[in-house]
């Protein structure tokens, strides 16, 4: 009866202590992406590229031209490395996260316990994803950001720093049975790792604070970056 007693305390106390924790975090998530950085970045640098945040409700992408003058991304992240080998896009998708999420779950019906329990405790490895995309229209799940040429530099280096790159200096593509979700995109290896605390929408916001623009001080959900551009 005592080691029972033990047992029943143990799994109180356990489970008192998973309320407290999520309870914490959904407090965090809510709070914290109220807390906004870079203001008044709208009224500084001039407008000279367009860069997009774009969400499909869950997951946000940063987006930026194929090639200007300062950077030409197709020699990088190929064409050819797509299915479609299309050569004829004018802007490139980047969204990183959870390397088994991103393979294993293309559509939320096939998400596995497995993978989620991975992803959330920085247990995997992760990804970039990379879509190539013909032309851009603003709506409540795009937004438009116009930046100077020295913060787009800036970003350039932040998604560049994001990958993993083999011996010669390129990106790794992950070899998969598609090369990626359809026809235009493909995945890549990436650097660090994903969980509760750093998601694929933590990443996008950080993109955001490296060039300067409006962004929430922490945030793992794309409400907090799409609440900055209301």
């Amino acid at each position: 009866m005592h080691l029972l007693k033990k047992i029943r305390k143990a799994i109180l106390y356990l489970a008192a202590s998973l309320c407290a924790f999520i309870l914490l975090y959904a407090g965090l998530t809510y709070l914290l992406f109220f807390i906004p950085v870079n203001r008044d970045a709208a009224q500084h640098g001039a407008k000279e590229i367009s860069i997009y945040v774009m969400t499909n409700g869950v997951h946000t992408d940063i987006v930026v031209p194929v090639k200007n003058e300062i950077m030409d991304w197709s020699k990088v992240t190929r064409f050819e490395n797509t299915q479609s080998k299309d050569t004829t896009f004018n802007y490139v998708a980047f969204g990183w996260g959870d390397k088994g999420f991103y393979l294993q779950t293309p559509e939320w019906s096939d998400l596995k316990f497995s993978v989620a329990f991975n992803a959330m405790f920085h247990l995997g490895s992760t990804a970039m994803h990379v879509d190539f995309i013909h032309g851009m229209r603003q709506n409540q799940h795009c937004k438009e950001i116009r930046i100077s040429k020295s913060q787009y530099q800036q970003l350039v280096g932040y998604i560049k720093d994001s990958f993993r790159y083999n011996e010669e200096g390129q990106v790794i593509q992950i070899a998969h049975i598609h090369a990626g979700y359809g026809p235009d995109d493909a995945f890549y290896e990436a650097k660090g790792a994903y969980d509760l605390f750093n998601t694929c929408n933590t990443w996008a916001n950080g993109a955001l604070k490296a060039c300067d623009q409006k962004a929430c001080w922490w945030t793992q959900v794309d409400k907090g970056i799409f609440r900055q551009y209301k």
